[in-house]
């Protein structure tokens, strides 16, 4: 719990030099419409009381997961996978060991803050949101495609495809 609500505190923010990450920015205020809308608010409502604040890194983690599952990954057989993306990004980000018993807010912050600032290693290790073998910089390049190559790398039988299961 304190682990969410330290990435829900957070803003996402993203650099001009990478302008496509906007969109997932916007991901994530639409995913309080989608919640608004699954729980029958009035989009009025929704707008006044969901859509007042910046979106936060836990939005657009939870916004990324599900757009990955919903337009890309998504497989009856499995049925949906959200919380394996979602934990794949924290577990790439070096959270996903973090317990209300282990929480450290600095250690946290630290890590929140290498993704955001573009501070990992090119491949995505050590604090990116996805680990590809690339010729890419990830560090230059959309979070949206580092997360294609990602999952196409996956769908190729790449790192961590028995994992996705």
């Amino acid at each position: 719990r304190k682990l969410l609500q330290s990435l829900h505190n957070t803003p996402f923010w993203w650099s001009n030099k990478i302008p496509n990450d906007e969109n997932r920015y916007k991901d994530g205020i639409d995913l309080r419409y989608r919640f608004g809308y699954e729980y029958n608010y009035d989009s009025i409502i929704i707008h006044n009381e969901l859509d007042v604040c910046e979106c936060s890194v836990l939005e657009m983690l939870i916004a990324l997961a599900m757009r990955c599952e919903d337009e890309i990954m998504y497989d009856s057989s499995y049925g949906p996978r959200y919380e394996r993306w979602f934990h794949l990004m924290l577990e790439n980000m070096g959270l996903s060991n973090i317990t209300n018993d282990n929480f450290d807010e600095d250690y946290v912050m630290d890590r929140v803050e290498i993704m955001l600032n573009r501070r990992y290693s090119p491949n995505g290790e050590n604090g990116g949101l996805f680990v590809v073998e690339t010729e890419y910089d990830l560090r230059t390049v959309e979070i949206w495609y580092q997360c294609m190559w990602y999952l196409t790398s996956l769908m190729n039988g790449g790192r961590g495809y028995e994992a996705t299961r």
